[in-house]
């Protein structure tokens, strides 16, 4: 096929999605797929292309911070721009895929699906509607919640526009928190408060008034991880952690956190989070043709609880979706393929 992989924009997770385009360009390859690799929000958006099977692709290391987004105004006018006119959408329309390696912002909200969908562009993952559903924290939580799925109390809080709500410091006062943007990926500015005076630090550094923050209880239980790609549940993944939280720099540099595949877990235990990450998939309207990855962390009492549901989680090598494809005894290439397969058939 002639496929056209989008990667980088205008997220925090931006070096994440290249090094997850890259990874994905080597796979169509090795799977005997035309390639062309654009950023929409680069300067020069044809990062490489066409590539032919045979060609070699270099990989794409991920920095242990996330880059600066001083720029984002300027990427996202440029990934506007190139998605809606001129011609990277005639290469997005010439295209018989288009495979979605972007995570994070416009990639993961439901923006770019909803423009591929305007222009008839035919394109992996969920659709926009789902991927809207599923990105903010906050009401993906209510909707998993009022489905029955076992998620923790949560509050909202605009640290730049108010002041903290009582039902934030109730938490705080009643043990350790975690503050999170409501809509963002990668463990992107996670912060665990443990007193209000560091509820106080947080609201000094996150001054926009852009930024809504999840406010919920730290859960001090083991960390764990399903994918579901199309109608399949994969093994479950345990994070074990060496920090209090699998923040970006854990994520994404070699060696920094331990993850098991499959789970060390009783096989009772691990149906169970296979059962709830099927539900959670369903329950923010994810079908056959797409795929999602579940993340949980248990409470006091081993119970676990729903994180959140990632729409297009990350495929580098470091990732936590090729390693659960791994555990099913599946490639790197056959996982890429399987995303292909659900999007074409």
């Amino acid at each position: 096929m002639r496929i056209v992989i989008l990667c980088g924009g205008e997220s925090s997770e931006r070096d994440v999605s290249l090094a997850s385009g890259w990874s994905v360009a080597r796979a169509l390859l090795e799977r005997g797929h035309e390639v062309v690799l654009v950023d929409p929000a680069a300067a020069v958006p044809v990062l490489a292309g066409p590539l032919h099977p045979g060609d070699v692709v270099d990989g794409v290391a991920v920095g242990k911070e996330p880059p600066s987004l001083a720029d984002r105004h300027q990427l996202r006018g440029r990934m506007h721009a190139a998605l809606t006119g001129g011609p990277v959408l005639e290469l997005l329309r010439g295209a018989e895929l288009v495979f979605l390696a972007l995570h994070g912002g416009w990639g993961e909200d439901g923006h770019v699906q909803a423009l591929l969908e305007m222009a008839g562009v035919r394109f992996t993952g969920a659709d926009s509607a789902v991927c809207a559903a599923a990105w903010h924290k906050g009401r993906a939580q209510a909707v998993l919640g009022a489905a029955g799925l076992p998620v923790a109390e949560r509050v909202l809080w605009r640290p730049g526009v108010s002041e903290v709500p009582q039902d934030v410091k109730r938490l705080v006062a009643a043990g350790p928190v975690v503050a999170k943007p409501v809509a963002d990926g990668s463990s992107v500015s996670v912060y665990r408060v443990d007193s209000p005076s560091q509820l106080a630090q947080v609201a000094a550094e996150v001054h926009s008034g852009d930024v809504e923050l999840l406010v919920e209880p730290f859960l001090p239980g083991r960390e764990f991880t399903v994918a579901v790609v199309g109608d399949q549940v994969l093994p479950v993944i345990e994070i074990e952690l060496t920090t209090p939280m699998f923040d970006y720099t854990a994520k994404y540099q070699p060696g920094a956190v331990s993850e098991v595949c499959p789970a060390r877990v009783p096989a009772d235990f691990a149906s169970r989070l296979q059962e709830l990450a099927l539900r959670a998939h369903g329950a923010l309207g994810f079908g056959g043709d797409a795929y999602s990855r579940t993340d949980f962390r248990c409470d006091a009492d081993g119970e676990p609880m729903c994180l959140e549901v990632n729409t297009l989680p990350g495929l580098t090598a470091a990732s936590l979706l090729p390693l659960a494809a791994a555990g099913a005894d599946w490639t790197y290439p056959d996982l890429i393929q399987r995303i292909v397969d659900l999007a074409t058939r």
